[in-house]
């Protein structure tokens, strides 16, 4: 084709190598602006720029070759049903299967192993260990992971995580250095690293123990064995992999909702009947919701050469952010009373769904403390334990998206940060993470897009015509404490313009269904229906809200999220089935938590 860019020639060359490193015909990659993952045989990789700069290709490189060995090495459903339930030791079995795979490239192919370098090296500038300052603050996932690469291909631990790495190491060496001598002797079979990962997790006293990975004795990947492997499960183990399977399975469909042309990260990622989740493994989901299609709408797009999604940090710099974030508190300094009791009140009824209750008088179990003085006078008794009762709080993650319009300049925008950040700050106490999402344009009027629509001599009915700008002021898995100054960017002066919002609820959407947890929630705060005059100018008047109805009506109908709504002085339970309208700002910190408390309250 004459009209192919450099950027095209280099996914089709990752393409092809991807495809003979996992020996799959059928995979599939594409360039993305947000997170690189992978569903099934489809690999998002980061985009370089158009410029080709060798670092960014390389990372590129690297992350085509991690999911392709991924694909090729790697069991998903064996994994799953392999990996321990306490949450840190699942992170840290994860892990370590990563380092697995890409040892098993590395140790075979130079080349693979400086391409997976430059991708692991990219994705330690965001993890914590590269900021850690105590033995406290360093993921032991993370830690284990390095070491684990090291011994495995003798790479050195990347520089951004040595002292990191450092602050752990002894302990680990100690507690586990066997069973880091033993792991490159089954770096092929997949149940017996995995029988030595989970040795290892109990000497570093991370996990009890329960996975039994003689269930897998031959390691083949034979549909019938693995037919028989789930009729001996027990009902407990069954369950337990149910979940984790639908919790991949929805990781893997909630990046593929949106489209399938190379438009944008909003509008690429549809889903199609073959997408099978990872590794091709379609759980059995009777509540499985069809995430095959986008809502059905006539709504288009004129370009998304210049849309953008950005952290907070890369529109400012750390002073600027610092001295944002020092204004905003002092806006919350007169709120601060009022808000934080009533946080306090949401914690409390959160806190109380999570109480551990007790079965006492049981013939095993604890031994129950209460009963002490029974154990001295009658040893023989035998009701002298009890037994904790599984607590029914499902695992959540809640989403905050903030209309960043330039309505929103003033009170408003200043009572939406504040109330994000003690939200955020609850919700993390009580365990349930929570995401901070703003949406806006780049430019007032149109932007580049609308320039290239008047270069195009101004064809009829473009459909959507300005630039978005998708803001993640904090992750759904960032400490509070790392996010914070963030949420002082709302303060900057021209960062507020205009509002599309049917195509930012589905990228938060779609972020959140990319994430694991059981239940979420996406709360959306707004003062009204969307408006861009750029795009209104050239189509009909509706032509903004008439697509977020219908997206709201999409997610409200077919998803398992949540969806709530706050409009500060405009009318939003016109769009959003469950919505409350508050007419002072001072409002919303109240409101929003009330919102939740009832929602959590719910059966």
């Amino acid at each position: 084709m004459a009209d192919k860019t450099p950027l095209d020639d280099l996914k089709s060359a990752l393409t092809g190598a991807a495809r003979a490193l996992a020996k799959e015909p059928e995979v599939e990659l594409a360039f993305t602006a947000d997170a690189p993952s992978q569903s099934g045989h489809n690999l998002k990789v980061p985009m370089p720029g158009r410029s080709l700069p060798p670092d960014q290709v390389a990372e590129a490189r690297g992350f085509a070759d991690g999911f392709a060995l991924r694909l090729r090495h790697h069991d998903a459903a064996r994994h799953i049903s392999l990996r321990p339930s306490e949450a840190i030791a699942a992170a840290a079995f994860d892990a370590i299967e990563t380092a697995r795979i890409e040892a098993l490239g590395a140790r075979a192919m130079e080349g693979v192993a400086a391409n997976l370098t430059d991708a692991l090296e990219m994705r330690l500038r965001t993890d914590p260990i590269s900021r850690a300052a105590s033995a406290e603050d360093v993921p032991i996932s993370t830690a284990l992971s390095l070491i684990v690469r090291e011994r495995l291909t003798g790479a050195p631990v990347p520089e951004a995580a040595t002292d990191g790495v450092a602050m752990l190491r002894d302990w680990i060496e100690e507690k586990a250095g066997g069973d880091l001598d033993a792991l490159g002797m089954a770096l092929d079979d997949q149940n017996a690293f995995a029988a030595l990962t989970q040795s290892m997790l109990e000497h570093l006293e991370l996990t009890d123990g329960d996975i039994d990975p003689s269930d897998d004795d031959d390691g083949s990947d034979d549909e019938d064995d693995e037919g028989q492997e789930e009729e001996q499960e027990s009902p407990e183990d069954a369950e337990a992999g149910d979940s984790d399977a639908r919790a991949e399975q929805q990781e893997g469909e909630g990046d593929e909702q949106d489209g399938e042309s190379e438009q944008s990260e909003m509008d690429s990622e549809k889903g199609s009947e073959d997408d099978m989740g990872e590794e091709g493994m379609q759980p059995v989901n009777p509540q499985r919701r069809n995430w095959d299609n986008a809502p059905p709408t006539d709504y288009k797009v004129w370009t998304t050469r210049h849309d953008e999604i950005i952290t907070a940090d890369e529109l400012a710099d750390a002073e600027e952010l610092d001295r944002l974030r020092a204004y905003l508190d002092q806006q919350l300094a007169p709120l601060q009373s009022a808000v934080t009791k009533l946080a306090n009140r949401l914690q409390r009824r959160l806190m109380a769904q999570q109480n551990r209750s007790w079965d006492f008088d049981q013939e095993e179990g604890l031994l129950d403390a209460a009963r002490l003085a029974r154990v001295v006078v009658a040893p023989g008794h035998s009701l002298s334990y009890k037994v904790e009762r599984d607590t029914e709080f499902r695992d959540t993650v809640v989403t905050l998206l903030i209309d960043n319009s330039g309505s929103m300049r003033g009170r408003p925008i200043s009572i939406a940060a504040i109330s994000a950040d003690i939200l955020a700050r609850t919700l993390e106490r009580c365990g349930v993470k929570t995401e901070i999402l703003g949406f806006t344009t780049r430019a007032w009027k149109g932007g580049q897009a609308r320039e290239d629509w008047l270069a195009k001599d101004r064809p009829a009915h473009p459909g959507r015509l300005n630039d978005l700008r998708h803001i993640i002021y904090k992750k759904a898995d960032e400490p509070w404490r790392h996010a914070k100054r963030n949420l002082g960017l709302m303060m900057r002066e021209g960062l507020l313009k205009e509002n599309i919002d049917g195509e930012a609820l589905l990228w938060a959407h779609n972020r959140m269904m990319a994430r694991p947890e059981e239940r979420r929630i996406m709360m959306v705060i707004s003062d009204g229906a969307p408006v861009d005059d750029s795009t209104l100018s050239v189509n009909n008047g509706g032509y903004l809200e008439q697509h977020l109805r219908k997206v709201i009506e999409w997610i409200e109908s077919r998803s398992p999220v949540q969806l709530i709504a706050i409009g500060i002085g405009h009318d939003v339970t016109r769009y959003y089935r469950r919505a409350v309208t508050i007419m002072d700002a001072e409002q919303l910190g109240g409101t929003m938590i009330e919102q939740l408390a009832g929602l959590f309250d719910e059966e």
